[in-house]
């Protein structure tokens, strides 16, 4: 099941800011200026789950001490390799 988002011109934001309130409860509310989404307001609680996701291998391989942490991957057995077949 999705989640419905909303979708509100700025004018319309600001005229009934409970209505955009009241939506992000249930999704995503885009504010848009001009015809073109300019701003998202979510619920706290959606906000603190995009928080949550686990970082990916690249959000820590950015981080400034990533140098520092030890790598060791294991040793790949010789089970993978095989002769091309080159017929």
């Amino acid at each position: 099941m999705s989640v419905p988002n909303t979708i509100l011109s700025s004018r319309e934001f600001n005229h009934d800011v409970g209505r955009a309130k009241r939506a992000a409860l249930e999704g995503a509310v885009f504010i848009t200026d001009r015809g073109r989404p300019s701003h998202v307001l979510l619920s706290v609680e959606a906000y603190r789950k995009l928080l949550a996701k686990e970082p990916s291998i690249v959000d820590l391989l950015a981080q400034p001490d990533a140098g520092d942490i030890d790598f060791e991957p294991a040793r790949v057995g010789a089970s993978i390799f095989r002769p091309a077949d080159l017929a």
